[in-house]
């Protein structure tokens, strides 16, 4: 692992666009590990933190842009498995703009997920290691943080171009 604007580590080649590597920036979490704070935009503008949401198993849905088909169908399935799941919250990130995340929710009759946005900084990329250096866009990632803060499991999808393991998510979050 190299690193990359003063200590922050780069993973090169973890994953692919259409069979292109790219680079990660930031560390590799893994399971057991404690989720990283975060601050993120809600469709208003206000601030969601990691801290919002305490006490409830949280699913972390991240997504390259919710106006591509793969990211449309992610965020879709997670909304219809939200309503299922106990004392769990879906979250959909990107680095969508607030106001085109509110949009393609109306759009797309997504009501369950919560959509929030990273693309002021990319704090929560840098944080959670999916901030991808040649796009500055996020990759697709699943993170399942438990009611005490730790992250239960996780996926870093290898191409981005494809969709994440949902029932392995999902049990996680059950």
């Amino acid at each position: 692992m190299v690193t990359c604007c003063g200590n922050t580590p780069v993973r090169k080649g973890e994953i692919t666009f259409q069979g292109n590597p790219l680079t990660l920036t930031g560390p590799k979490l893994k399971a057991g590990d404690p989720a990283p704070d975060f601050v993120l935009l809600r469709n208003d503008l206000s601030e969601a933190r990691l801290a919002d949401f305490r006490g409830k198993t949280i699913l972390l849905s991240v997504v390259p842009s919710l106006d591509t088909p793969v990211c449309d169908m992610q965020t879709r399935r997670f909304n219809e498995e939200a309503g299922k799941l106990k004392n769990t919250v879906v979250l959909t990130v990107s680095m969508d703009l607030p106001f085109a995340q509110q949009r393609w929710c109306g759009a797309a009759g997504v009501k369950n997920v919560l959509t929030l946005s990273d693309h002021r900084e990319a704090k929560f990329g840098l944080a959670y290691g999916v901030l991808i250096q040649e796009l500055r866009l996020l990759a697709r990632a699943i993170f399942v943080i438990a009611p005490d803060g730790k992250i239960e499991y996780m996926q870093i999808v290898p191409e981005i171009a494809t969709l994440p393991d949902f029932d392995a998510a999902l049990a996680a979050a059950r």
